[in-house]
């Protein structure tokens, strides 16, 4: 399975709530990533341009973007970040298969 870096920001009326009931909503956000195909890795309370951050499996990009829709369309999320995480064997990969590319940038001398 793919992972991902999955980061939410909660809108002011979300973290109201929150704070007049505090609440652990893993259990059910574990319920949505299983029902998704997924597996929740970990997830934290965090401060800064984020609220929450969350690793989490999922069978491939079709999945991600389903959670990532659910979590934007209940409204209490103002942004949903989504980033898709290599092992360092998979990076190791790409950086090799890019040095294969042919590439040239717009600068590269002739």
């Amino acid at each position: 399975m793919a992972s991902f870096l999955v980061q939410v920001s909660y809108t002011a009326e979300a973290l109201s709530a929150l704070i007049a009931k505090p609440q652990d909503r893993s259990g059910h956000v574990t319920k949505v990533i299983e029902k998704l195909g997924g597996k929740l890795i970990g997830s934290w309370l965090s401060f800064g341009d984020h609220d929450l951050v969350m690793i989490v499996e999922m069978p491939n990009n079709v999945g991600a973007a389903a959670l990532a829709l659910v979590a934007a369309a209940g409204g209490t999320c103002k942004s949903v970040k989504t980033t898709p995480l290599l092992t360092v064997a998979q990076g190791m990969s790409a950086l090799r298969k890019a040095g294969t590319s042919g590439y040239e940038p717009i600068t590269a001398a002739k």
